[in-house]
């Protein structure tokens, strides 16, 4: 099989999970927003479930992180593609939907 066919099948695999960790950061915080309304809706006490709202936050945080180091592991497969070989192929602005790798001859696989 050609290493760009390869290197596309794990590019792909790469932006979906980007993506999925972007969804579930999105879904956090309006979870957290959501819940901090709830208890001003309520009339609850600030300190009420004061230790969900803590453990929450924390799971944001932690998801932040899994982003950027989602995108050190983008980075370090480009590099590790360039030194296969494969050479990306970008045209105007960068968006994921248009990155497309090549290999050496500049036969699009994407």
């Amino acid at each position: 099989m050609d290493k760009a066919f390869i290197a596309k099948r794990a590019q792909e695999k790469l932006v979906d999970t980007e993506l999925a960790v972007d969804a579930a950061l999105i879904e956090a915080t309006q979870l957290l927003a959501e819940l901090l309304q709830a208890r001003s809706d309520l009339g609850a006490p600030v300190a009420f479930a004061d230790d969900v709202q803590v453990k929450l936050t924390e799971a944001v945080a932690a998801l932040s992180s899994a982003r950027t180091l989602m995108g050190q592991v983008h980075s370090g497969l480009l590099e590790a593609a360039l030194r296969l070989g494969i050479r990306p192929k970008m045209a105007g602005y960068y968006r994921l939907k248009d990155f497309q790798l090549t290999d050496e001859n500049e036969r699009i696989v994407a």
